[in-house]
């Protein structure tokens, strides 16, 4: 399947249900503080989910590929919660 078809498949809200979901992964792995840290991560997200449409074939691997990520990102041991929004005390 062309991926120039895939972009008409997905609409713009599923994708942003994935960035979503991104985010959630990459907040409890990745240390941020405040509000900068918070749009470092959505940056990180956007271009992460950018580059996985890009790359897809088709819609499924599209969420094969951004799933089989999360997964190992999940298996990651995640950092204590006041660490990750920058609370080092």
């Amino acid at each position: 399947m062309d991926t120039s078809n895939l972009r008409f498949q997905l609409q713009a809200a599923s994708r942003r249900r994935m960035v979503n979901r991104i985010m959630v992964t990459l907040k409890r792995h990745l240390p941020f503080s405040g509000q900068e840290g918070q749009e470092e991560l959505n940056k990180i997200a956007v271009r992460f989910e950018e580059k996985m449409y890009n790359a897809a074939t088709s819609p499924v691997d599209y969420l094969q590929k951004i799933s089989l990520k999360i997964q190992r990102m999940e298996r990651r041991v995640p950092i204590p919660a006041a660490q990750a929004q920058g609370h080092w005390n």
